[in-house]
Parts: structure tokens; C-alpha cells; sequence
């Protein structure tokens, strides 16, 4: 397993545990924390023996409140907090990736949470958008997700007004899949991510990413058709015959297509 600055990552059999370890600075996001959850991703993904993640917060009071950003920096790209990557990374690993909100999800922590493919969050967890109050604003990942979530109405409600939403609230709008007491949080992320863990890592590839492909373009379809059904693909019978045939100059042979 990887050292991480901002991050504690363990794994209990096939799962993986991300936690944003920033308690100090309310579990913010910064380019170090970024960069660092898009490595552990990757992990998930390189892995064949890991089968899904859980991302959360340590402590009992964050989940996450956003990116940190520094006043003093004039637009430089090289400064930019690059939480896209970090969305990216989770929506299109071919395996499932659980939140469980152990506190306050806020701003960027809220998109963050909901681009997770499940979220689970604590009964003291609270959910926030906060960007137009803020100077901010996350017009993708944010928007188009959360409504796919939510509802347009819903969407543009927590957009715009920055209300407060408890766990239970979240809970009856579908911003959250499940709510449980805050002691039972990791057991309940743990055991969800356990019962994933033995269903057909393809099909479970499969679903993923066509979820993924609908606000990706050919990028998404790409995902979908490469990493899903050609790897399949290129195991058949069919495949090797053709490959074979090429290489030794000659007609692939239909009737070994199906043996």
C-alpha cells in the first residue's frame, strides 16, 4: 500500500479504504490530496484482487468542505486544485466506489460524495452547496449528476439556495442511498462493499460504465466499448482464430469462431 500525505488507505480483503486524512483544515481538498486520491483509483484499478472502494473522511465531523483554495494566487494552471481529475477517476474506474459521509460534505465534498456510486452517509452527516456563496461554482460533474440524483428542480434548489440538508433529508430527496448511526458507518460501508465484492467483476464493469458513458461522450463510449467489450471480447474463440489467421496468411475459419 501506498504512503500518503493527506490520505489513510488500508484494505480489509477486496476492498480498498480511501480516507481523507485533513482534519485540521476540515478534510479540504488540495492539488496534494487530489493528485494522491487519483493514485489510490488507480490502484483499484490495476488490482485484479481489489473489487470496490469506500471514500470517506477521518474524524467524526468532515467528510469533506471543499477545495482549499488560496486567495493570494493569481489564475495559474498550475495552481488549479485538479478535482476533475479526481471526479473522473472515480466515475470511470470499472469498479464500484462507496462514500460514507462521516460528517460535513460541503461544496466540492458534496459533489464528491454523489459522484460516488453509492453513498452512504452517518445520521449527524450534513450536505451543503455552497459555491454561489463562495465566489464558486461546479457547472459539470456537479450539476449534471446531481441532477440525474435529485431531479432538475432539486438540483437547481441546492445550487441556488445553499440550504442545509441533514442525512435524513438527503435520504428522502436520493442524495444518499442509505443513513445509518455514525458508529455503524464503516461497518455498513464495509459490509455493502463486501456484497459487491461477489458479483461478476465484468458485469458489474459493464453497468459502470454505461452509466458513465451517457455524460461522456465518446470518451465514455470509448470506456465502454474498450475496457469492458473488447477485453471480453478478445478471450473468444473468434478473436484467436482471426488473429491467427492473419499472422499465418490465410482465411480465418468460421467453423472455430464458436469452439
Amino acid at each position: 500500500m501506498s504512503d500518503y500525505e493527506d490520505l489513510l488507505v488500508t484494505r480489509e480483503g477486496a476492498v480498498l479504504t480511501i480516507a481523507i486524512n485533513r482534519t485540521d483544515a476540515g478534510n479540504k481538498l488540495r492539488a496534494k490530496t487530489c493528485y494522491e486520491i487519483v493514485d489510490a483509483i488507480r490502484e483499484l484499478k490495476m488490482d485484479p484482487t481489489l473489487r470496490a472502494a469506500i471514500l470517506t473522511g477521518v474524524g467524526e465531523k468532515f467528510f469533506c468542505i471543499g477545495g482549499e483554495h488560496d486567495e493570494t494566487v493569481t489564475v495559474d494552471p498550475s495552481q488549479v486544485i485538479p478535482i476533475v481529475d479526481v471526479y473522473q477517476a472515480i466515475d470511470t474506474v470499472p469498479k464500484p466506489v462507496i462514500a460514507a459521509v462521516n460528517g460535513f460534505a460541503v461544496g466540492g465534498g458534496n459533489v464528491l460524495a454523489n459522484v460516488c456510486d453509492l453513498t452512504i452517509a452517518a445520521d449527524s452527516a450534513v450536505f451543503r452547496q455552497v459555491g454561489p456563496m463562495v465566489g464558486s461554482f461546479d457547472a459539470g460533474y456537479g450539476t449534471w449528476y446531481l441532477e440525474d440524483s435529485i431531479g432538475r428542480k432539486r438540483a437547481k434548489e441546492l445550487w441556488y439556495l445553499n440550504d442545509k440538508y441533514s442525512a435524513q433529508e438527503a435520504l428522502e430527496i436520493g442524495l444518499v442511498n442509505k443513513v445509518v448511526p455514525l458508529a455503524d458507518l464503516r461497518t455498513a460501508a464495509a459490509e455493502l462493499a463486501a456484497r459487491i465484492a461477489t458479483r461478476s467483476p465484468i458485469a458489474i464493469g459493464a453497468l459502470k460504465g454505461a452509466f458513465s458513458a451517457r455524460h461522456n461522450g465518446v470518451s465514455g463510449q470509448s470506456r465502454l466499448a474498450h475496457d469492458q467489450h473488447l477485453t471480453l471480447y478478445l478471450t473468444t474463440q473468434e478473436a484467436h482464430e482471426t488473429s491467427a489467421a492473419f499472422t499465418e496468411r490465410r482465411d480465418p475459419d468460421p467453423e472455430k469462431f464458436w469452439k
